[in-house]
């Protein structure tokens, strides 16, 4: 995502600017077009039409957002398991059931979780949910900054980069559409990353839909906030977690990622989707 102002779990900083954006309920917003997906109620009639332009032709796009939460929660419930306590989730979208905080303070109390989003309504839902939850914060911060998200006040004050740290990008990276920008945004964001830690990603990716259909897709999503959607291939994921250590079963559709665990079994690699994989650093 662009463009991605700030605010808290905790009350506004003096570090923090006042802020200068608006909600406008007649643009859609990925966010919200995501909740809708998702069967929420957080949208606006421009989300809905629009989520419904893809619905109409891809009706299982609300099948494999669901898988997307659901590997979301699997995979935060295992590194809490695995011992991480430090969880940065960027573009998080608006809250739902097993939030990324809900699910490692469930198995660890004492994780701290600090998300990042652009998206006003997720900022207020946010800071709504998160006004007593010392251990998590709602920041905002441009995405094309990653050294600005790293060294922001509020992220500091809850993530100690010293320590091992899950950093999350889920569905949020197929919004860069220059590979070289996606790229460096990862490069930076893994940094600060010492060894023991984590990097979780899903990604879009278009299987053997036709070039009409992904022609739709994109053209309704550069009507949203975010302005572009960039499917990617499974090797073009993999470069992100260059020099990392895979978890298994390596990079594979999010439904069939450690279903065991929880989760759904089955996926069709000629539908659209998400990647989904989890590397740590050694």
């Amino acid at each position: 995502m662009s463009a991605i102002p700030l605010t808290g779990g905790h009350p506004l900083s003096e570090h923090e600017p006042a802020p200068s954006w608006v909600i406008d309920p007649h643009k859609p917003s990925v966010a919200r077009m995501y909740d809708y997906y998702l069967g929420g109620k957080d949208n606006f009639a421009a989300d809905r039409e629009a989520a419904d332009e893809i619905l109409a032709r891809m009706p299982y796009v609300r099948d494999f957002t669901r898988e997307n939460r659901a590997f979301l929660s699997r995979v935060v419930r295992l590194l809490a398991a695995r011992g991480i306590r430090q969880f940065l989730d960027i573009g998080s979208g608006l809250p739902t059931r097993e939030n990324t905080h809900q699910v490692a303070q469930a198995v660890a109390p004492d994780a701290r979780v600090v998300y990042v989003d652009n998206d006003p309504i997720v900022l207020a839902h946010g800071r709504a949910l998160l006004a007593k939850n010392r251990n998590t914060a709602v920041v905002r911060a441009d995405l094309h900054d990653p050294k600005g998200i790293i060294d922001h006040p509020e992220v500091r004050s809850l993530i100690d980069f010293s320590q091992p740290v899950a950093i999350m990008l889920l569905a949020i990276l197929h919004f860069v559409p220059d590979d070289d920008e996606a790229s460096r945004i990862v490069r930076e964001l893994r940094v600060p990353m010492v060894p023991g830690s984590y990097l979780v990603m899903s990604h879009g990716h278009m299987g053997e839909v036709d070039d009409d259909l992904q022609e739709v897709v994109y053209k309704t999503y550069r009507q949203t906030t975010s302005g572009n959607i960039t499917a990617r291939t499974s090797s073009q994921v993999a470069a992100y977690f260059e020099g990392m250590e895979l978890l298994e079963p390596g990079i594979v559709q999010v439904g069939v990622w450690r279903p065991e665990i929880r989760g759904l079994a089955d996926a069709d690699p000629r539908k659209a989707g998400f990647f989904g994989a989890v590397g740590v650093v050694r």
